[in-house]
Order: C-alpha cells, then structure tokens, then sequence
C-alpha cells in the first residue's frame, strides 16, 4: 500500500486530472508504475468517490432541479429531457463497460496502451477545437454519442472529460451546455462502477479500510480538494474556448509514456 505523502500525492494527482481532459486514470496508472507502487484498484475506486462528492457541491442546483420537475411528473420540461438523456448515455456507457471491463483494467499495467490512449484524447481534444461554436442543446443522438465516448473513457490514458466534452463540441452542442451534460453524466456511472467494483471487492473493503484508514482519508481529502478548484477552473477554460489546447498536453505525455513502455 501507501504511506500518508504517497496517499495525498495520488489523491492530488486524480483530483487534478480527473476534469481536466488528460485522464485521471491513465495518469494514476503512469505514476503508480513510476514510483513502483503496487496500489489496489479499490483505492483508486476511493480516490474517484472523494471526486465525486466535488459534483454533488458543484451542480446541487442542477441536480436538484431534475428532480423537481420529475417529482412533479413534468415530463416535458428541459430538466426532463435532460434526465432522460442522462439515461441514454448511460446505457451504452454501462454496456460498454460490462462487455470490455477485463480487458480495459488490464491495459493499466501497460504503459504503451496507456501512451496511445492518450494519443486518442489528443486526438479527439484537437477535432473539437476545429469547429465553429454551437449553441444548441444535447439532442438524442448527442447522448448516444457522449454516452459512448464515456465507455471508451475507461481505457486508462483515454480522458472521460476530454473525450465527452469534445464530441459534443465537435458536435455543435453549446460549450456550457455539453460540459454541465458530460458532468450530470458521470456522476451515475462513477457512483455505479465505484458500488460494483467495491461489491466485488466487499470481503476485501472493511480489512483494507482498517489496515490504510490514514491513508485512504488523505488521498480522498486531497482528491476533493484539488478536484474543486480544478473544476471551477476547467469550467471557465470551456466557456473561453480554450479546451482544445489540452490536446498539446496529451501528446506530449502520450509519446512520454510511450517511449517509458518501450525503454
């Protein structure tokens, strides 16, 4: 496991990477091999939850406006067609995620997988900047499409943010629109894949939290923490039109990455 200084450094790296389109797992993955870590996918499950929880306190009012015009059986309302996009993407995200979870957690110990993986995000950050701004909202065949890039966001290297938002965007969706929809998004298939792996893993969990306690409150803290300030900041970043230029990072960590794989 890891001491308290390793715990808050991983904590710091997932809450810096997990909004901003450079995949926060593919650099967990890139820094646990660096430093020789043999770190279990359940503290990686516990570092997203402290994430996670930024959501909450960032779109509180989103969210609870869904609910409010659900609760009132208004159907029709924006915030309802919102909720039943949110339904659509995650579906094919959990289909994706059920069909390829093997193959896609053994690519983490594979850092030339990793390194084209984030050649992919650079990829798909530089289509989205190539494109006029829209101002349209998320159609059905958007959540189709966003919902899918966020399936194949579970390929560590491959960022969940950079690859839902900049389809939308390359899309024609608006800037904020896409951004709040991508977030709104990941917040049930985080909460989803955390309950499964932790189910999976239920015998392991309470000796696991027992033994690294200390270390598992220092990583979530510093994880939520940085991930907050991140998230405010990638949100301005989306709305100047700066979101793309993301993609200069990801190549160059992407050939980094690919040349360690190989060296």
């Amino acid at each position: 496991m890891v001491g308290i200084l390793e715990a808050i450094f991983l904590g710091f790296i997932q809450g810096l990477t997990e909004w901003f389109p450079v995949s926060s797992s593919g650099h967990l993955a890139l820094f646990q091999n660096l430093m020789g870590l043999e770190v279990p996918v359940l503290y990686d499950i516990y570092l997203h939850v402290g994430t996670l929880i930024v959501l909450f306190a960032f779109f509180w009012r989103e969210i609870g406006d869904i609910f409010s015009d659900l609760i009132r059986l208004d159907f029709k309302s924006d915030n309802s067609k919102l909720a039943g996009f949110i339904v659509i993407g995650l579906a094919i995200t959990s289909v994706i995620g059920f069909m390829f979870h093997d193959q896609f957690s053994s690519m983490f110990n594979n850092l030339l997988y990793v390194g084209i993986a984030f050649l992919f995000t650079g990829v798909i950050l530089t289509l989205s900047g190539l494109v006029k701004r829209g101002y349209r909202k998320v159609n059905f065949l958007d959540s189709i499409l966003i919902g899918l890039f966020q399936g194949i966001s579970l390929i560590p290297g491959v960022s969940r943010s950079g690859a839902t938002i900049g389809i939308g965007l390359f899309r024609g969706v608006d800037r904020v629109k896409v951004a709040k929809f991508s977030f709104l998004l990941s917040m049930p298939a985080i909460l989803g894949a955390s309950i499964v792996e932790s189910f999976s893993m239920s015998q392991l969990a309470i000796p696991f939290l027992m033994e690294n306690l200390s270390a598992v409150i220092f990583g979530v803290l510093a994880s939520a923490i940085t991930g907050y300030i991140c998230l405010k900041w990638l949100m301005k970043l989306v709305e100047s039109g700066k979101f793309h230029y993301f993609a200069y990072y990801a190549f160059a960590v992407g050939i980094v990455t690919i040349i360690l794989s190989i060296v």
